[in-house]
Parts: C-alpha cells; structure tokens; sequence
C-alpha cells in the first residue's frame, strides 16, 4: 500500500547565516541607542519650562553665575548711566561700588525671584517660536515687566521702603535673532520626529536580532555589550562637548558659569548614559555567568549518568 506524500518541511537556515544577520540587526540596535536618548533629552527634557525652571533654579546660588550676573549688571548700570566702561577716572570711582552693589543683590531672595521668572520667560518665548509654524521669521523677545514686577513683589516683602517706587515698564530684550529661527524650528521638528522613532526602531531591532540568533544567549551577550559600549560613548561625548562649548566662549572669566549652565542641563543627559552602561555591563555579565552555569550542569549530568548495560547475548535455540 502506497504510502501517503509528506508536506515538505522547510529547512530553517543555516547558522552562519542567522549569525550574520542577527549581528548586523544588533548592530544597528546598538548604534541607535545613544542618539535615540540624546533625541530624547533634546526633545523631551530640554522643552518642559517647569522641568527647565526646576533644573535652572539651584544655579541662582552657584557663586561662578552670580559673578557672571552681577558683572553684566554692573556693566549695564554704568552703560546706561553715560560712564565709559574702559576709560574715565569717574567710572573708576564709581564702579567697584556698583558691581559691589550689583553682587550683594545676587545673593538675595529677589535676585533668585528674579533668576526663576527670567527663565521662566525665556524659556516660555524661545518654545512657543520653535513650535509656532505659522509664526513669522521675527526675532523672539521676551518682556521683562513680568520679571521686575516679581522682584518688586519680593522686595516689598522684604519691607524694603523704596520697593513700590520700583516702575514697572513694558520692555522686550531680543533671545533670537530672526535669521536663525527657520533653521532652529527645522532642527526642533527633526529631534521630536527622532525621539519617537529612534528609540522604537532600536527596540524592534533588537528584538528580531535576539529572534533570528542561532544561540539567543550569546545575542543577548552581545547586545549588553553594544549598549554598555553606546552609553560609554555617549558620557564621552557629553564630556567632549562640554570642552567644546566652553573652548568657543570669547570670555574666559564667565566660563566657569558657563560649564555651570552646561553641567546643569546635561544632568539627565549623563545619568541617562551611566545608565545605559551599567546596564547593558549587566545583562551581559548576567548572560554570561547564565551560560557558564548551564555548561557546568550538563557537564555534571554526563558525569553522573550510569553506563549503558551491555546488550543481551543470543541465546542459542534448542534442538
């Protein structure tokens, strides 16, 4: 009787193969890992004004952006008094007792009033114009009547007595120009694009290079490797940037406040890559150690098994 036809069944793909695609896919998951967190953090941590506000607000008392502020200060009270700020033995005089003026109120609760609703209001300004497509190519400003109108609150609370004479006016000091806006606002919509799609691709990548290994411990090894290896680069490239920035600042007596500012808004950027490093060290330390175990136990259930019996011999039959 004819035997019934099989359905073919298909070959699954040769190790090598597998090999050679899983580690390409995770590859390209590694890669992806640490400009996805910086799209992330550009995109996400830098465009919340209260987390802004929040990470902003403890340099009110750093003592490096209080000399930077009251320097600038003091250089605009005298700029808008008619002294000449390299010359003139009246600025000479008077000078050392603004900027002295200038410093104690850096270190006072108003100025830390102040410090918070200036950024607030920039922050606020420079958002709205970057997300604003139907906005015009004008310059942002930001009015500073709201600024003063909080220090004039702070003082009056402080019972200082000429605080209510304090005027209030209306005037908008420039934060971008109106030429490099269409370019910022194009940048801004490639870092939210990214940091939805980036993060994601490098997951799904991931995944299917985890899937298509012939040995899924040793990809899951070389994952953790990948990612320990991208957050490694990333605090390299945080830290180098940092250099970077401060290198291009013509004054070299406010880059200490400057590097304040930076340390201040790349700290999640760098908790965010040790993470990533010690993470990624992890999983890959776990399933390394994982495999050791499962090779030493097998070994030890070879070890301990009996020997086979030897086969029975023929018996003879009888007559």
């Amino acid at each position: 009787m004819p035997e019934p036809d099989r359905a073919p069944v298909p070959e699954k793909a040769p190790p090598r193969l597998r090999n050679a695609v899983s580690a390409v896919l995770l590859a390209l998951a590694c890669l992806l890992v640490p400009f996805g967190a910086l799209a992330s953090w550009a995109a996400h941590g830098l465009t919340d004004t209260g987390r802004y506000v929040r990470t902003m607000a403890p340099l009110a008392a750093d003592p490096d952006v209080q000399r930077a502020v009251a320097d600038a200060v003091g250089d605009g009270i005298m700029r808008e008094a008619g002294y000449e700020l390299d010359t003139g033995s009246l600025r000479g005089a008077v000078g050392p007792f603004v900027h002295d003026a200038a410093r104690s109120f850096t270190r006072t609760e108003a100025f830390r009033a102040a410090w918070d609703a200036a950024n607030q209001a920039v922050h606020a300004a420079v958002l709205h114009a970057l997300r604003d497509d139907e906005a015009h190519a004008a310059a942002v400003t930001v009015d500073l009547a709201p600024v003063v109108a909080r220090v004039k609150r702070q003082l009056a609370d402080d019972h200082v007595s000429f605080a209510h004479r304090i005027p209030v006016a209306h005037a908008r000091v420039p934060v971008l120009p109106a030429g490099d806006l269409d370019r910022l606002r194009r940048g801004y919509h490639v870092l939210d694009t990214a940091a939805f799609w980036l993060p994601l691709t490098a997951a799904v990548l991931a995944v299917a290079g985890i899937a298509v290994a012939a040995c899924r411990r040793r990809a899951v090894t070389a994952l953790g490797l990948g990612t320990a290896l991208g957050g490694g680069l990333l605090v390299l490239a945080v830290a180098i940037g940092r250099r970077l920035t401060l290198a291009d600042l013509p004054d070299a007596l406010h880059r200490p406040a400057a590097g304040a500012v930076y340390d201040a808004l790349t700290t999640t950027l760098r908790t965010v890559s040790w993470l990533l490093l010690v993470l990624g060290l992890t999983v890959a330390l776990g399933s390394w150690l994982t495999g050791r175990c499962l090779a030493a136990r097998r070994r030890g259930r070879a070890s301990a098994a009996p020997a086979a019996d030897p086969p029975p011999e023929p018996t003879r039959a009888r007559a």
